[in-house]
């Protein structure tokens, strides 16, 4: 039986590693300190709705990681769930911006290529961390707003592998079966392997039984001349 057909735990992945949740703890940080520089501190909904999104899409990846040991099913439920908490508050950097008659920031942005490349190249939170006071409102929502599509890319193309082992290997009922079934034929196949060998030595004793007849028959016939 092939030893990854014996697993019903599946290894999950170390979701301290995964890019897509180094950016996901900046983001939810910088969405933190962003609502409390520049959204007002009562009266608006905006501020816990924000905070909530960016917490959300951080959690998810770190439970649907844990659950992915167990169930991929439920792993794959979870990262969407991350996924579309991280689109909402894409929206809500998006709607900020608009609101505010401010620049979104796409490619033809003079600005867009340099915050591009530093969001691309840095993922933890220490790489973000020191410029939080130091961004005005518009370079801190387009530098949320463009981690929000990096992350979602990112799980994208995680999720697309997450389908595909899930579709080879099933959930953890299929791999339960697989690991009885397995076991099953593994004793079978020793059993059969036993009975095949007590064949072999009944043989070879009754082969031994009647060569020793034959020369006890032998003996007796030369006593007898």
């Amino acid at each position: 039986m092939n030893r990854d057909d014996e697993r019903v735990l599946l290894e999950g992945a170390n979701w301290k590693e995964l890019r897509f949740y180094q950016k996901s703890e900046a983001l939810y940080q910088l969405t933190f300190v962003f609502c409390e520089r520049f959204l007002p501190k009562h009266g608006d909904r905006t501020v816990d709705q924000m905070v909530q999104a960016a917490r959300s899409g951080k959690q998810n990846i770190i439970e649907g990681s844990e659950d992915g040991k167990t169930s991929t099913e439920m792993e794959l439920k979870l990262l969407n769930v991350a996924r579309s908490s991280i689109h909402e508050l894409r929206e809500d950097f998006k709607d900020y911006l608009l609101s505010r008659h401010l620049p979104l920031w796409d490619r033809q942005h003079f600005r867009y290529q340099k915050m591009h490349e530093f969001t691309k190249a840095h993922n933890r939170l220490e790489d973000y961390e020191p410029f939080f006071q130091r961004w005005n409102n518009e370079e801190m929502a387009n530098i949320g707003y463009t981690l929000c599509c990096q992350i979602d890319v990112m799980m994208n193309g995680y999720l697309a592998t997450l389908e595909e082992r899930f579709k080879k290997e099933g959930g953890m009922k299929e791999r339960m079966y697989r690991v009885r079934t397995g076991f099953r034929a593994e004793q079978d196949r020793k059993m059969k392997e036993m009975e095949a060998t007590i064949r072999q030595q009944a043989e070879r004793i009754k082969e031994l039984e009647e060569e020793l007849e034959k020369r006890k028959r032998e003996e007796t016939r030369g006593k007898k001349d």
